[in-house]
């Protein structure tokens, strides 16, 4: 039982990477048989996880006609930052409540460890994997796993973007302290356990980068559909 479940979940985690890369088009019907082949499985545990990431917004059933990868639109981005702007406001005001301070302070002095890791110089998939790290640590402080695995959830559905728009903005706007400086604010508020500069300071901080999502959107489509030579 247990190699059968370690199977299933190797296949889950391949199918989900493909799905947040999409490795399968926007709105393109799935091959299962196609998966089946290229990940040595039979349909069975290919149709388990693909149901499982219906169920976690990576892909989409229609009834008759099997699973279509999700939709790229800039309508459907706003929902995933807007939601993403409700998860990590209430996160951070809780974190407020509740985080201890040794806590608080671990989180400053591991922000401090990595502030020279964000430079002109610094790759987009650093970056952002940076970024990531410091929200997630900050959910934690919350105490509310559920919050922590809807931010997961989030941050996957929304990664393929937010790479392009951060390779984006390395060519046309280098100066990554502003990144530092966002995550420092928030941090100082949390120290001084104001929920309201908290959830202002992070709201600010995710809706700034929600306004290049349109673009984001638009070079993605370039990339997806770019022709072969």
């Amino acid at each position: 039982m247990a190699k059968s479940e370690s199977n299933v979940d190797r296949i889950y985690e391949a199918l989900r990477r493909m799905a947040a890369d999409f490795a399968f088009k926007p709105d393109a019907r799935i091959n299962e048989s196609a998966v089946a082949a290229e990940l040595n499985a039979s349909r069975t545990p290919i149709r388990e996880a693909l149901n499982r990431l219906v169920a976690e917004g990576f892909l989409t059933f229609r009834s008759g006609r099997g699973f279509f990868c999700r939709s790229l639109s800039p309508e459907l981005v706003m929902d995933l930052y807007e939601a993403r702007v409700a998860v990590e406001t209430e996160a951070v005001r809780l974190a407020c409540q509740r985080a201890t301070d040794e806590a608080i302070a671990a989180l400053g002095h591991a922000l401090d460890a990595v502030a020279s890791d964000y430079i002109p110089a610094a790759d987009a998939d650093s970056l952002l994997a940076l970024d990531e790290a410091f929200h997630t640590q900050l959910c934690q402080l919350s105490g509310n796993g559920e919050l922590c695995r809807m931010l997961d959830n989030l941050n996957d559905r929304i990664r393929y973007l937010r790479l392009i728009d951060l390779r984006r903005l390395r060519e046309t706007a280098p100066d990554r302290q502003s990144m530092v400086s966002a995550h420092r604010r928030i941090i100082d508020a949390v120290v001084r356990r104001d929920a309201d500069a908290a959830t202002a300071q992070m709201r600010a901080h995710i809706e700034r980068r929600r306004e290049g999502a349109t673009q984001a959107v638009r070079d993605a489509f370039a990339q997806l559909y770019v022709p072969d030579l």
